[in-house]
């Protein structure tokens, strides 16, 4: 039988990866509302071998936020594997969802009970749309990446046999039964990690839904280098034509 998912009662990880993130982590867990801390058991932070002063910043703010745990890579191992590092630790904490949410401010704390409210339905995993939002280039975006993510989107729809609006949002929240059939641990750990799941997820048939976040895009908010990135993409969807993913 289907495990009921409920908000406040259910075990709720969230959790941030994070790289050289000073400038901006502080400000991020700040929004938080007490609303959101309410349902959040942990704030785990995976600092994947930052040489700033990241760690020390989120230690000083454990004292004002005790929900706060910290890991700590040893160096810079990727994006992909700051999240598997969250995975196994909310596995083995026991949680019901995970929910993940930037260190850099590009995604608002203030949607998370958003990202999770499917879950409480019949969502295994949801990723945040900034399509369903609005126009992305209103949020800061420029066209060459707009126009770019229109145009994989509409490729790995036709290649996957779906009709989603975006594959391409660090906004991201699962059901940890959904984790244990999701083979992420095979998955790279580059910033492709999150298009992987999402075919991972379909390959799994699970139940994944779409919810509207706004774009925030500028200076600063990311450190996703779009050439290597749009390989990598390509490179899953003939990895997924050819059955190995």
């Amino acid at each position: 039988m289907r495990r009921l998912f409920e908000l406040g009662k259910s075990r709720v990880v969230c959790y941030m990866p994070a790289y050289n993130a000073s400038g901006r982590i502080a400000s991020v867990i700040g929004n938080i509302s007490a609303e959101h801390w309410d349902f959040i058991d942990v704030l785990l932070v995976v600092d994947d071998g930052s040489v700033d002063d990241t760690a020390a910043i989120v230690i000083g703010l454990k004292r004002k936020y005790p929900k706060i745990e910290l890991v700590q890579h040893p160096h810079n191992l990727g994006y992909g594997a700051a999240q598997k590092t969250a995975f196994r630790w909310a596995l083995k904490y026991g949680a019901d969802a995970v929910v993940m949410l930037h260190s850099d401010g590009q995604y608002p704390p203030s949607f998370l009970r958003n990202m999770l409210a499917p879950l409480c339905e019949s969502a295994d995993v949801v990723g945040g749309s900034r399509i369903l939002y609005g126009d992305m280039r209103k949020g800061g975006m420029s066209l060459s990446r707009y126009y770019g993510t229109t145009f994989f989107t509409k490729l790995e729809n036709l290649v996957f046999h779906q009709s989603f609006t975006s594959y391409h949002s660090g906004y991201k929240s699962y059901r940890c039964a959904a984790l244990k059939v999701i083979p992420f641990e095979k998955y790279s750990d580059s910033f492709n990690f999150d298009s992987e799941m999402i075919v991972g997820a379909i390959r799994a048939g699970l139940r994944i839904v779409e919810v509207p976040v706004p774009t925030i895009h500028g200076k600063g908010y990311s450190s996703l280098k779009p050439v290597p990135y749009c390989l990598s993409v390509l490179h899953t969807i003939l990895r997924y034509l050819f059955g190995r993913i």
